[in-house]
């Protein structure tokens, strides 16, 4: 079983930045496939982007592409979630998710299929 932990949320400007991190404990994230995804006010929470236990496949959302960047460090046990070009529409909690996998290069995008997760961080843009 492992533990996830986000942090780095915050109040940012439009067109701002922030790292997301959510570090593991318990497993070596080397043998899950991780993604985030994000609830804004009022709404069902929603897929962002996912990496590969292997780290070398990612996918993201229309809506992200171009602006988030999901990254693995294995040494930290660690997932970020590199967050550039903030939109207000960004404003949401942002939760990491963890599912064990036999598949290195396997992205899952449906949360239905990731088994852990994280309490979440609050990530708010203002205009």
């Amino acid at each position: 079983q492992v533990q996830l932990v986000e942090s780095g949320g915050g109040l940012v400007q439009a067109g701002g930045s922030l790292r997301l991190s959510c570090a593991a404990s318990g497993r070596t994230l080397s043998m899950y496939a991780m993604g985030w995804f994000r609830q804004p006010p009022g709404q069902e929470r929603e897929f962002v982007a996912a990496i590969s236990a292997s780290g070398e496949s990612t996918y993201y959302a229309d809506s992200v592409k171009g602006r988030f960047t999901i990254s693995l460090d294995n040494a930290k046990n660690t997932v970020y979630l590199q967050l550039t070009t903030l939109k207000p529409e960004d404003t949401a909690v942002y939760y990491c998710a963890a599912d064990p996998t036999v598949f290195s290069g396997v992205v899952l995008r449906q949360q239905r299929q990731y088994d852990y997760w994280g309490q979440g961080t609050q990530v708010t843009v203002s205009s």
